[in-house]
């Protein structure tokens, strides 16, 4: 069973929080909706996920791709959560990078480099 673990961006203050599950546990308190519907606020999830590193990788973190074989150089994308897909890679160049291949794969691996919120020059 995989953690289920919460971060918010702060843009007031320019910050991540971490840990904010604890105030997701107590869903009927009003200061989790404020966070929830407060656009000073943006909650992301953690994927379950960690890098290369150890180090967790949570819905907004920009990623670098390393492909072991038949790639020349290393993709960088950020990590989105689509329904359909699950959590998925979205590659700078526009393609999307699905976590049935990228999470599970023994051909690459993944690296977080930022996140979307005080790094997003890196995606450019």
């Amino acid at each position: 069973m995989r953690d289920i673990k919460f971060r918010a961006y702060d843009y007031d203050n320019k910050r991540i929080e971490y840990d904010v599950q604890d105030v997701y546990d107590d869903i009927i308190s009003s200061s989790f909706q404020n966070i929830l519907y407060d656009d000073r606020f943006v909650v992301e999830q953690y994927t379950g996920i960690k890098d290369m590193n150890g180090v967790e990788v949570y819905e907004g973190d920009i990623i670098k791709f390393h492909v072991v074989m038949l790639s020349p150089d290393d993709k960088v994308g950020y990590v989105t959560y689509y329904p359909e897909y699950g959590y998925s890679i979205m590659i700078s160049s526009g393609s999307l990078l699905r976590q049935e291949y990228w999470a599970s794969s023994d051909k690459h691996t993944i690296e977080v480099i930022g996140n979307i919120h005080e790094d997003e020059e890196i995606l450019q």
